[in-house]
């Protein structure tokens, strides 16, 4: 255990120093309160305290007063070493944010016990902290995948929505979604779709910038966040990433499994847009447009194409295979943002 101790006589300060490091602790030791608070400030502070009430520069009570202001993470468990016992004195330091006091001069067996029971509270905070941040992240990435969730990624590209309308800049959505997943599935069985799944998603989050968001919002769909992005950096990004998951089949226990994706992309345009939900609405109309056409492309939503980009899009060759990728499918269902979109798989 890492063990902070403010002590300003030198004496004291040493046989805390001996005592702790005899018991296995690794001591930081300090000679005064500004010495004691400068640590603290430092990145893997310890998180066992051992504070002198008087000490020149910033008494110990003082000490224990702005770390609970700071509510730090993970939570600094004080001991306050004082030779005031009376009971108010002793209510005044836990009013202050101490855990625990120890009168001096200190009895070692008492200083022992009390420093363990210490290490023992750091420890029950560390791993509930631990369990915590595995609920968040449960609570918000695919658990297949690794990717933000369907929640996660709706609450992304709403707020990337108003920070796009506040500070007037572009932002594109671009919806994408596996074609004939379920043929693989049935021909390879699931434990290949599932690893089908997780392999196109490692191309699409390592395709993109470090500040975009991508997420998986149904079995086989996913969506892209584009943040400061305009429509024909949109088509360029959702090229790239078609290729990317076209160019080299999925290597799976059944085999290599070649493997196409459609893209549909949208830009928030202040005057067709005013939630996030038209905006993902907006995409999937453009992914219908792709999968009607023949799907391993990429579409823009009608309503969206300039001049220019509808120039880029004549341009771009075909790159619909003959073989099994390219037949008509079946239609399947799907609801994404409060929305019921029918399409080819």
């Amino acid at each position: 255990m890492k063990i902070l101790v403010a002590e300003d006589d030198k004496i004291t300060l040493k046989l805390l120093e001996t005592r702790l490091r005899k018991w296995g602790n690794d001591v930081i030791a300090c000679a005064d309160g500004l010495e004691a608070w400068e640590r603290l400030q430092e990145p893997e502070a310890p998180a066992l305290v051992i504070l002198d009430w008087m000490m020149p520069g910033m008494p110990g009570v003082n000490i224990c007063r702005k770390i609970r202001e700071m509510n730090r993470r993970p939570y600094v468990y004080v001991i306050l070493l004082t030779a005031k016992n009376r009971k108010e004195d002793i209510l005044e330091g836990l009013e202050a944010g101490a855990d625990d006091y120890i009168v001096k001069p200190f009895d070692p067996s008492e200083l022992k016990v009390r420093v363990r029971a210490g290490a023992r509270i750091v420890k029950l905070q560390e791993d509930l902290m631990a369990a915590l941040d595995v609920a968040d992240y449960r609570a918000s990435h695919d658990g297949l995948t690794g990717l933000w969730n369907r929640v996660a990624i709706l609450d992304i590209g709403s707020k990337e929505l108003e920070r796009t309308q506040r500070e007037g800049r572009p932002m594109t959505l671009v919806m994408a979604d596996l074609d004939h997943f379920k043929r693989i599935n049935d021909r390879y069985g699931h434990p290949a779709g599932d690893e089908v799944l997780r392999e196109v998603s490692r191309r699409l989050a390592s395709s993109v910038r470090i500040y975009d968001s991508v997420g998986r919002v149904g079995g086989e769909e996913f969506v892209m966040v584009l943040p400061g992005c305009d429509r024909e950096e949109g088509v360029t990004i959702a090229e790239r990433l078609r290729a990317s998951i076209s160019g080299t089949p999925v290597v799976t226990p059944e085999g290599p499994i070649p493997v196409t994706m459609s893209f549909g992309v949208t830009e928030f345009q202040g005057r067709n847009v005013t939630d996030v939900a038209t905006l993902f609405k907006k995409a999937d109309e453009a992914l219908y447009k792709a999968k009607s056409k023949g799907r391993n492309r990429v579409e823009v939503c009608r309503s969206d194409i300039s001049p220019m980009l509808g120039l880029l899009m004549e341009n771009r060759s075909e790159h619909c295979d003959a073989s099994e990728h390219c037949g008509l499918a079946p239609l399947q269902s799907q609801r994404l943002a409060g929305v019921d979109a029918v399409r080819p798989i």
